[in-house]
């Protein structure tokens, strides 16, 4: 009765010795090759390739049925869908390492931010599409591996016609939702990191999911949204083209302001806030009324945050600078005798 549980401290002492060999070694080819992402992502790898490596040595042993008590076809057989469940789970993680190191490599050398949160989109899309085939595919397998589902395989070929259109039919909404986000993640209309509005909400987006997608709101709410809706119905895209934002400041102010001389105090002010991205910038004379012209400041900046926080400043030092410097720039209500 000893030797089944000698045989499994056994399998458990291989098992862990794998798995620190394993990361030991990708340790050390990390450190050699710092530039090379992959290696540390593969590390996570480690507990699913220690379940394969158990699972595999303890389907060949046989003093492990006399140990657990149970008939060798039921116990070899959950370990057969045990090895199977984690050849998927090993594999989704492989995959998914290559693919994040890929990505992590190209965010080094490129140099345009857009393409970068393009790429970034549709890498995710597509760590999530291999992800969900992998585990379809292992499901299956280990549907496979029963005699029952053998044995009405061949039925169920016959009516896979029938099947396929009442499960397109069932699946209606989820298969929409599956194209609308391969069409998201390929067709550039909106990425991660985006600035968006939704509903009449602005935020940015958050995440993108084969289901749905995540708008962080301004006060830390999340707006989530079937991605179908952002191949249906419009909405607003501020950083698709560029990742920088427009902030502006409409002032209306009396007809004898110094307009070159604000326009030196925009630019120095700019100038000395790190919220300002250093791309635009203007003050011009938009429109002018009987009793005031209406000024607009218009300058970029790298996000929705800074874009808000650099308008506040701009305003708050406008019109202080007016009326420090130039009190009579302030709008003001004339009055005089009737004549």
């Amino acid at each position: 009765m000893l030797w089944p549980l000698f045989t499994l401290l056994a399998v458990a002492a291989a098992t862990l010795l794998v798995g620190w060999t394993v990361d030991q070694t990708l340790q050390r080819v990390a450190a050699r090759h710092p530039d090379v992402p992959v290696w540390p992502l593969l590390r996570r790898c480690r507990v699913p390739l220690q379940l394969v490596v158990s699972t595999g040595l303890l389907l060949g042993l046989r003093p492990l049925e006399r140990l657990l008590d149970l008939h060798g076809d039921t116990l070899r057989h959950g370990l057969l869908l045990v090895l199977i469940a984690s050849l998927g789970w090993l594999t989704v993680r492989v995959v998914a390492a290559g693919i994040e190191a890929g990505f992590r490599r190209y965010e080094t050398t490129a140099g345009d931010p857009a393409r970068v949160q393009r790429v970034r989109t549709q890498v995710g899309m597509l760590r999530r599409v291999v992800s969900a085939v992998i585990a379809v595919v292992t499901v299956a397998v280990m549907l496979l591996t029963f005699a029952a589902m053998r044995a009405i395989g061949a039925s169920l070929l016959a009516s896979a016609g029938l099947l396929t259109v009442v499960a397109g039919i069932a699946a209606q909404s989820t298969l929409g939702n599956f194209f609308a986000g391969l069409q998201i993640a390929f067709g550039d209309t909106v990425r991660i990191g985006d600035t968006v509005v939704v509903e009449g909400q602005q935020g940015t987006v958050e995440e993108i999911t084969l289901a749905y997608l995540v708008v962080r709101l301004w006060d830390y709410r999340r707006l989530i949204l079937p991605v179908s809706y952002f191949v249906s119905r419009p909405f607003e895209n501020w950083t698709r083209k560029h990742p920088g934002l427009l902030a502006w400041v409409v002032l209306h102010l009396d007809h004898t302001t110094p307009v070159d001389q604000l326009r030196a105090a925009l630019h120095e002010q700019l100038r000395a806030t790190p919220l300002w991205d250093g791309d635009e910038w203007s003050l011009v004379v938009t429109d002018t009324t009987p009793t005031t012209l209406v000024v607009r400041a218009a300058m970029t900046a790298r996000t929705t945050d800074d874009a808000a926080a650099l308008r506040f400043a701009v305003r708050e030092h406008l019109i202080a600078y007016l009326r420090d410097e130039h009190p009579y720039a302030l709008p003001r209500v004339r009055t005089g005798e009737a004549r």
